[in-house]
């Protein structure tokens, strides 16, 4: 018998000729996650198994486990030999290990190889009256169970657990390519970066600082969201992207309903030219329709315009109250409510437009002579790296 971690992919197995490839990617970061070479990775029949981990460092390795995506779940398990008698030894066993408390229990068994010789109900039938005789304070309970005992009978072993904790699904990072994440200090974009991660992307982060008007407390407010996100994917490299001369020129010369979309065409030109040069095929936004006067469909349209790469903007359809529930359950809410500012807020005009003409805009941007400003914050970017190197 082994103790190890059995890991449950999720969509990958709807995949088809290029299953393997996505599997490949997963087994690759379960053994980033894992963090040691004494903790090997498998992957065998729709399954990978984690063995020759410490004992002592089980709870935390199923915490970064369960943080890759692709991951549906993971099950702390003990391997043992397919014949009955040692799988009921075994079953019991992981019983007799579970905390009292327990009241029902239900017996669930799979068989991968068809050909063993006892019939997956049968072979419940017969664990469930073994375990009563052993526990007769347990009751069945086939629908609601306390406790779920699964047996999975495979090609080269059976694997019993009695825990399944869940995943977050989605696909590997990096199967779907790479994209920039526009990342302000603000709720919505570290969410929306994280719904992209969770379809295969790896993130690059641009953030536009804009000093003095936002301080070092600003700064360190979106590395650290940069840094929770990376529980997911290991190091995000965040390009800080100095913002203030176009930010004041735009101040002084551009008429003040077209300030926000004037600012915000800046930020998505340099953001799109330093995702070209680090290869990316996408940027991501966590504009929501409607949400601010910079988010109408005209809006959108203007920020928009003349980008060679595509928006990706998966918050599009979400109200706030929506954004901030995800933002809480991924652990960034309380980072982006710090009481520091973004270079946006400081800029913030009384009267914005909110159906802005998109010839108006090009025009008012034609006005004024960004190209130098442009060029500058470009090559004054500063990259530092956010989270731990997975």
């Amino acid at each position: 018998m082994e103790k190890l971690l059995l890991v449950k992919y999720a969509e990958i197995h709807l995949k088809g000729l290029n299953r393997p490839f996505f599997e490949r990617r997963l087994v690759a970061a379960l053994r980033r996650a894992a963090g040691s070479d004494a903790c090997r990775v498998t992957l065998r029949g729709s399954r990978c198994y984690l063995t020759g981990y410490d004992p002592a460092d089980e709870d935390s390795l199923i915490e970064a486990v369960r943080h890759v995506f692709g991951v549906h779940s993971v099950c702390p398990a003990v391997s043992c030999d397919r014949d009955m008698e040692t799988i009921t030894r075994t079953a019991l066993g992981a019983l007799s290990a579970l905390p009292p408390g327990g009241a029902s229990f239900k017996v669930q068994v799979r068989r991968a190889d068809k050909r063993y010789p006892i019939r997956s109900m049968d072979m419940a039938r017969d664990l469930g009256a073994r375990v009563l005789e052993r526990f007769p304070e347990l009751r069945v309970d086939l629908t609601r169970p306390d406790i779920l005992l699964t047996v999975e009978v495979r090609d080269e072993a059976a694997y019993v657990y009695t825990r399944e904790i869940p995943g977050w699904g989605g696909m590997p990072v990096g199967t779907a390519g790479s994209a920039a994440l526009l990342l302000s200090g603000g709720i919505d974009s570290p969410v929306a970066g994280w719904m992209m991660m969770k379809r295969g992307l790896r993130l690059i982060a641009v953030h536009f600082f804009s000093f003095p008007y936002t301080g070092e407390l600003a700064r360190r407010k979106v590395l650290d969201l940069a840094a929770s996100l990376a529980r997911w994917s290991g190091s995000i490299p965040v390009h800080v992207v100095p913002f203030t001369a176009i930010q004041e020129k735009l101040y002084e010369e551009a008429p003040e309903e077209l300030l926000t979309l004037l600012m915000r065409r800046a930020m998505m030109r340099i953001a799109g030219e330093i995702a070209a040069r680090e290869g990316c095929g996408a940027l991501i936004t966590g504009e929501s329709l409607g949400q601010v006067a910079s988010q109408t469909l005209e809006a959108l349209r203007a920020t928009g315009d003349g980008l060679a790469l595509p928006v990706l903007r998966p918050l599009i359809g979400f109200d706030k109250e929506e954004i901030v529930e995800r933002a809480r359950t991924l652990g960034t809410y309380d980072i982006s409510v710090r009481p520091y500012e973004d270079c946006c807020t400081v800029f913030t005009p009384r009267h914005p437009a909110t159906r802005p003409r998109l010839e108006a805009v090009r025009a008012a941007e034609a006005a004024i002579d960004l190209e130098e400003l442009i060029r500058a914050a470009i090559d004054g970017t500063v990259v530092e790296i956010a989270g731990a190197g997975k």
